[in-house]
């Protein structure tokens, strides 16, 4: 199965995904929420969670933009761009 481009990001479609890789309920998981102090996202699982979402989306992070998306509303932001210059 080959994934398909998205139109539009469903926020909470992402958040489900993020709270699977993360291995936490999506309800922990709101909008200024901090990956790393809040939810002890550590290197490994940030990488993790990048392939997860270069995959579904079919979009490319850069190592600083992966650096800079520590909040939920940081990285749809992110993801929300990626997905306009893509389309």
């Amino acid at each position: 199965m080959t994934a398909q481009p998205f139109e539009k990001l469903d926020k909470e479609e992402l958040r489900r995904t993020l709270a699977d890789v993360i291995d936490v309920d999506a309800t922990d998981i709101e909008e200024a929420t901090d990956f790393v102090e809040e939810l002890q996202v550590d290197s490994l699982l940030l990488l993790e969670l990048v392939v997860v979402l270069e995959k579904k989306y079919q979009v490319k992070f850069t190592e600083q933009e992966m650096r800079t998306a520590r909040t939920f509303s940081q990285a749809r932001a992110l993801l929300e761009r990626k997905l306009a210059v893509s389309a």
